[in-house]
């Protein structure tokens, strides 16, 4: 007989994670994401040193390269869902095959989509960013010529962090990211401050970085004493079964992730409209924001782990107890960080010394506008979807937050920034409602009970 249901007692006789091991997972997985934030701008800081022109191009490249991570990103989810609920079904084997499979796919695609890139380079950079100067055009050159062969080795990297997060190891995850991430900033550093190589400099230590991080976490994996292991004794080639399953569960993820950006570009140009000082306030209000995102990523992962070992294992009373618990400990996080954020926001905007006193003025709006919605919806509209992905229910998490993104974000930002003159706070104001909607679906969805027959082995 099974154990009344609450908040802290699981109602499963045989619990697939105690209280403590998801403490315990949840915090190298914030550190991870807080390193990533940091690289990223210790990063930018290095290149700026080159010049504008070095950073511009850098820069163009990367959102280039970014399409190409989404289509890792929902490789790796549809494959981390289908290996998470072998495991909790007890089908190790599966699940390795799954994750050998997923590799296989992210390399092969990767490397298409490289030769692509190559190809088109000279469209690429001169029709796309046809208005950039000659300087510009250079440094953007340099970049993806060198770049574009880290991306076999970004797609590897991505979908084997996958299996590792199903498998709730955090601590190791953050362990090959902080070795990738110290290598890819002591490189810049020797390459750009020592041998004076320019782009370049910034290029080769992110090709080196992410092929030794591929390299790390694959032998992670092929490692004993792991639920999801790569034997390598498998027969070459593709197992169209699962790929064809890799592929429903991921590419709605992988739809929805590129519009999002097709949504944020939108409204981005609507903050143009703004002037200056609003688009400045904006770039410095993505970075504090993010920073106030943390603990809510970091339970994703979680999620992630924990909803497909129980959607695997049949078991939804444990997946709803892991929901609630999860649901709460993130509610309480949000309440103490993004208040502690939002205080210091004043004295972090003084570090930005070159923002216009008006610039920092609408950033804290912006901030103080994203600190009131993530207390109050962030969870239901960001955790609640991740926790329906790892059930299998993809398609309705991707309907929803399209709709949402246009209808609410990208025509709320129109009506209150352009048509109500609230300018660029308007455009946040919208963001806000965007999440309230996401929230009232993906509530109504789960109270629905749907999910629970969204199983995808």
């Amino acid at each position: 007989m099974k154990k009344p249901s609450s908040l802290f007692r699981n109602p499963s006789e045989e619990i697939l994670f105690t209280n403590t091991e998801l403490f315990r997972m949840l915090g190298p997985f914030i550190l991870s994401f807080a390193l990533s934030l940091l690289v990223g701008m210790l990063d930018t800081l290095m290149v700026s040193s080159v010049g504008d022109a070095a950073v511009s191009g850098v820069s163009l490249v990367d959102n280039v390269m970014q399409l190409a991570v989404f289509v890792f990103s929902a490789f790796g989810t549809g494959g981390s869902v289908i290996a998470g609920q072998y495991l909790g079904d007890r089908q190790d084997k599966k699940a390795g095959e799954c994750t050998e499979q997923l590799l296989r796919l992210s390399a092969a695609v990767s490397v298409g989509i490289a030769f692509l890139i190559l190809l088109s380079r000279k469209v690429i950079i001169g029709g796309f960013f046809g208005s950039v100067t000659a300087d510009v055009s250079r440094e953007a050159y340099i970049y993806l010529l060198i770049t574009v062969f880290s991306l076999p080795g970004m797609a590897v990297y991505e979908s084997a962090c996958a299996a590792i997060r199903v498998l709730g190891d955090s601590r190791s995850l953050l362990q090959i990211s902080l070795v990738m991430n110290a290598v890819n900033l002591a490189g810049n550093a020797l390459l750009i401050y020592g041998f004076h190589m320019g782009t370049a400099g910034a290029a080769w230590p992110t090709l080196f970085s992410r092929l030794l991080a591929a390299f790390l976490a694959v032998m992670y994996l092929r490692s004993p004493g792991h639920r999801i292991r790569l034997s390598g004794k498998r027969p070459a080639g593709f197992q169209s079964s699962l790929i064809l399953r890799i592929l429903k569960t991921g590419i709605p993820n992988g739809i929805e992730n590129g519009v999002f950006q097709l949504g944020k570009l939108i409204v981005l140009r609507i903050i143009t409209l703004s002037g200056t000082a609003a688009i400045a306030a904006n770039a410095v209000a993505i970075i504090l924001t993010n920073i106030i995102s943390l603990p809510g990523w970091g339970a994703n992962n979680v999620a992630l782990a924990v909803i497909t070992r129980c959607i695997g294992k049949k078991d939804t009373e444990q997946a709803i107890y892991y929901k609630r618990f999860l649901t709460v400990l993130t509610y309480g996080m949000f309440a103490c960080w993004t208040a502690a954020i939002w205080l210091a926001a004043p004295s972090l905007l003084q570090l930005f010394g070159n923002l216009s006193p008006e610039a920092r003025s609408i950033a804290f709006t912006m901030v103080t506008i994203h600190a009131i919605g993530t207390i109050l919806t962030w969870v239901p509209s960001f955790l609640w979807p991740a926790v329906l992905r790892a059930s299998g229910d993809v398609n309705f998490v991707m309907a929803v937050s399209i709709f949402s993104m246009f209808l609410c974000r990208v025509g709320g930002a129109w009506l209150l920034a352009v048509k109500g003159n609230l300018g660029a706070a308007g455009v946040w104001i919208a963001m806000d409602l965007d999440w309230i909607c996401r929230a009232v679906c993906f509530g109504l969805r789960w109270k629905s009970g749907k999910w629970k027959s969204k199983r995808v082995i």
